[in-house]
């Protein structure tokens, strides 16, 4: 916790905007299958297409890379002028083919369409829940890869426990709105923002907070920093980036989203012992000052209910050493 503002933060908040890959879903992506356009060998895809992701951070880039690696069986090239363009995807030149890794968006900037099968391929993966990339060189479409994310098992029981500590879920996501409201309603979320561009995710908080919302966010990627900064509580996955954790208001340790209602939970009652120890040292004060000051106070009693009374603060702030995360109450995902 950075600062004793922000156990004031935990009290006024209602809503809670949680980023989904990485916090709400494990964010090991695994690469589920290869679609190619008539004339390109699955080989040449995942090649081209893993060499440019392994140069990138994403977990996304991350699973396509490690899975072009595996099903090849061979070393992926190393790309050259390679450029990440934020939410869309990578760009760069492998064996001398101009290639672009990424949203559907990204090719048609370089005014590159899906063919009619690739397209039916990826509207298929969204549908099912899964991310579509699709991937062109040479200024041809040639290949649509599909990954798939899973849920963290504790998730839907820490939405759950949000719910009940009387804040509203939100799921941000950049993925697809398919997928994104697959992950919603396997985890128990109703609102969502899909298909958001990293710049854009900020602007999802301010415009909540426009509603007159008190928002906290959960993120773990340099996606999130800005949002996190912006919200009235920003509260960073210790899993996570640097850029992540230093822009929250609070880190949580574990990677296990159930952290956040109990730091939350936490937090709000450090808050009210302090206001506990804060009511019982004025009322004392008041009670035994105009006493002591009137000489009805034996000066040897006024001394130790001075004590008692310091003794009272420290004891009722030890009590928080007996805090404990909500045991586990709900089923897991699988379980549902």
């Amino acid at each position: 916790i950075k600062g004793p503002e922000v156990l004031e933060s935990t009290r006024r908040v209602d809503t809670i905007v949680l980023d989904k890959t990485g916090t709400v879903t494990t964010g090991r992506m695994t690469l589920q299958a290869v679609h190619t356009a008539p004339g390109t060998t699955e080989s040449d895809a995942l090649r081209l297409a893993g060499a440019l992701e392994h140069a990138s951070e994403h977990p996304i880039a991350q699973a396509v890379a490690t899975g072009a690696a595996e099903r090849t069986g061979a070393a992926l090239p190393t790309p050259e002028d390679f450029a990440n363009v934020p939410g869309l995807g990578v760009q760069g030149v492998v064996d001398g083919h101009a290639v672009l890794v990424g949203r559907e968006q990204l090719l048609a900037e370089w005014e590159i369409r899906l063919p009619a099968d690739l397209a039916a391929r990826k509207a298929e993966a969204e549908a099912a829940g899964r991310t579509a990339i699709a991937v062109a060189w040479d200024g041809e479409a040639r290949a649509v890869l599909e990954v798939a994310d899973a849920v963290k098992d504790t998730s839907a029981e820490a939405i759950g426990r949000l719910r009940r500590l009387g804040l509203t879920p939100i799921l941000l996501t950049g993925d697809n709105r398919a997928v994104a409201e697959s992950v919603a309603a396997e985890v128990g979320i109703d609102e969502v923002y899909a298909e958001v561009m990293p710049q854009d995710k900020v602007d999802v908080v301010k415009r909540l907070q426009a509603e007159g919302r008190s928002v906290a966010m959960v993120g773990d990627g340099v996606n999130d920093a800005a949002a996190l900064a912006q919200a009235d509580l920003g509260l960073a996955m210790g899993t996570g980036t640097d850029a992540a954790i230093e822009a929250g208001d609070l880190t949580l340790v574990r990677g296990d989203l159930r952290a956040a209602p109990d730091a939350i939970r936490l937090a709000r009652r450090t808050l009210s012992t302090i206001r506990t120890n804060l009511f019982w040292a004025f009322a004392y004060n008041v009670a035994a000052l105009p006493l002591a000051a009137a000489g009805l106070l034996n000066p040897m009693i006024a001394g130790a209910a001075m004590a008692f009374s310091s003794v009272f603060v420290v004891g009722n702030s030890l009590r928080l050493r007996g805090f404990k995360p909500s045991p586990s109450d709900t089923p897991s995902p699988s379980g549902v």
